[in-house]
């Protein structure tokens, strides 16, 4: 086994101790570029750890034409969890004698282009957690959508995952059926983040949420493999 190897797993046993239910690592070599960082990243961090936290299924049942108070309060908590959890992977990555920086899990710094400092779910393809879907989210095979994640970037010597390289939504259209604006479309590519935003500023407007958040797509995208 070699340090690659070793360091992968080591990192992997240490969150699912901490609780994480997705793990993968990605290969951001080719992609720094399109981050919105106040700075480049240094040549030499190569690395994303990408951690995911499933959802309360319960909780997405009550989602049905709009979002509502309990998912718009565990929707923060997990955040929040995810957030903490990456800040303990990046110690504990420092204390090794490496460079780890924490990406928050939901700080959207362009809401009508819903861009952040990077996309989790672009760092979720390359470490092999699953698709782009026609909802225009990260689509794991076993949990769909419903999940939220986090990353840190690092130039600690790790494996990577490979990208699963496969769409695997099939014939599974209940996202589009689902989404109350007709944002979503046959192919990602088609998804009308206008659309989408101007719902979201919708939901806010009637005091349903305190925040741009829907959920309906999430609701109904469990995985092909559930």
């Amino acid at each position: 086994m070699t340090d690659k190897d070793r360091n992968y797993l080591l990192l992997k046993s240490f969150c699912q101790q901490q609780g994480i239910d997705l793990f993968g690592v990605a290969d951001i070599s080719s992609i720094k570029n399109e981050f919105a960082l106040s700075m480049p990243l240094p040549e030499r961090l190569n690395r994303g750890v990408v951690l995911g936290v499933r959802l309360s299924q319960g909780i997405l049942d009550e989602i049905s034409t709009y979002p509502t108070r309990l998912y718009f309060h565990h929707y923060r908590t997990v955040n929040t969890f995810l957030d903490q959890s990456a800040l303990r992977l990046a110690n504990f990555i420092q204390d090794k004698g490496f460079t780890a920086i924490p990406i928050p899990a939901s700080q959207i710094i362009d809401w009508q282009n819903q861009k952040a400092h990077l996309s989790h779910k672009k760092l979720g393809v390359l470490a092999g957690l699953g698709w782009i879907g026609r909802n225009n989210l990260l689509v794991n095979p076993e949990l769909g959508s419903q999940f939220r994640l986090v990353s840190i970037l690092t130039d600690m010597q790790i494996e990577p995952d490979k990208p699963l390289n496969i769409f695997g939504c099939g014939d599974c259209r209940l996202c589009i059926q689902a989404c109350p604006c007709g944002a979503i479309k046959e192919t990602p590519a088609e998804f009308d983040h206008l659309r989408c935003f101007e719902k979201l500023k919708g939901f806010q407007k009637q005091h349903l949420v305190d925040q741009y958040i829907c959920g309906i797509c999430v609701s109904v995208c469990k995985g092909s493999k559930r």
